[in-house]
């Protein structure tokens, strides 16, 4: 990885460029500085489409809080960058620097799957002071190991990348909270953060009481040895969207490999039926740190075919989550919002339509 001033780009024979080309009536002006290993091209801007948010406040710290030049002190956060997703990242972003005792410590770490330059601008230019590192996450990765699911979304090589975090995270980041881009955070997020994971590679809300047989196939349960796979566990449901993860844990202990060849059976018989959700809760369900449910109000996007609006379940809450069809910012945006959609809306940085450059 290369270190650069808004965060850590492919290695040279990726494609690199330098953009300052910011969603204003200047950027059209302005030039691209592009560099493929070791020749420079300049060019004006193209007619693509660009970002336009409004820059949040600048949130500090409380005179409580341990120094945040320390590392050790950091409160390390991954979430995945998306074109698609990149209003639901920064109003999740927004949501836990306000909710933060110490947000200066919060330190994010961003995958993406397609350069766009301008999407890490947009970082910068609308969160000045945010502590963030991006990381190229290679597709190759998982070729031939996706499998066709219910919903396009989720095959996507990106909604993959949590299984690598130990791959594509650097050696001196030891334990990250994964984020999934459909969530807003009404809490400290570094009570997650700081649970004591017993000894656990990963720590979630777990729910026991969920239909289990709904995630598998009849043909996985019909099967007298993978049926056996939760032989000795609890089969207790997580979502793989809000999660603790030990890094060294996980790399520790071969869980990539463990969760790929389980993706490689699903590719040689259909033994489930949910993108990467699925492969990880057989090797994990039940064998992991539950954490209290106020941690995922989850399923707030309805369900996978239709969206339809939820309510909230009872008990306190300290994280929304809208997985599932429905996400809020298109609902809102088509004059249909579910209730549950007004509590995202308070945290939604967008301020305009695309804004198209010209040449």
């Amino acid at each position: 990885m290369i270190g650069w001033p808004f965060g850590v780009l492919p290695s040279s024979h990726y494609y690199y460029s330098l953009a300052s080309c910011l969603c204003s009536s200047t950027a059209a002006n302005e030039i691209l500085i592009s560099v493929v290993g070791n020749d420079t091209d300049i060019r004006l801007p193209s007619d693509r489409c660009f970002f336009a948010f409004r820059e949040a406040p600048a949130f500090r710290n409380s005179e409580s809080c341990a120094s945040q030049r320390d590392p050790n002190n950091h409160v390390h956060i991954v979430m995945t960058l998306d074109d698609n997703y990149i209003r639901g990242t920064m109003a999740a972003v927004l949501s836990m620097l306000q909710h933060s005792t110490c947000p200066e410590n919060l330190f994010f770490h961003f995958l993406y799957l397609h350069f766009q330059s301008t999407i890490f601008e947009t970082i910068r230019s609308t969160f000045p002071y945010l502590n963030f590192n991006v990381y190229y996450f290679d597709s190759t990765r998982v070729d031939g190991k996706i499998s066709k699911s219910i919903r396009q979304a989720l095959d996507q090589p990106l909604n993959y990348a949590r299984i690598y975090l130990s791959e594509i995270l650097p050696e001196d980041v030891h334990r990250v909270i994964y984020l999934d881009s459909d969530i807003i955070v009404v809490d400290d997020i570094a009570k997650l953060y700081e649970v004591d994971m017993e000894d656990k590679v990963v720590a979630a809300p777990e729910y026991c009481r969920a239909n289990f047989t709904y995630y598998f196939t009849d043909d996985f349960w019909a099967d007298p040895i993978l049926s056996r796979t939760f032989d000795g566990r609890t089969p207790c449901y997580f979502n793989t969207g809000v999660m603790v993860v030990d890094v060294d844990k996980w790399r520790e202990g071969s869980y990539t490999n463990k969760v790929e060849k389980w993706m490689i059976t699903q590719k040689q018989r259909r033994i489930y039926h949910l993108g990467s959700l699925p492969p990880i809760l057989l090797v994990l369900a039940g064998d992991i740190k539950a954490v209290d449910h106020r941690w995922n109000q989850h399923g707030l996007g309805g369900d996978n075919f239709k969206g339809n609006c939820r309510s909230l379940h009872p008990g306190p809450i300290s994280l929304l989550h809208w997985s599932g069809k429905g996400k809020p910012w298109l609902r809102l945006d088509s004059g249909k919002p579910c209730n549950i959609d007004h509590l995202w809306a308070p945290y939604d940085l967008y301020r305009s339509n695309r804004i198209a450059l010209e040449e």
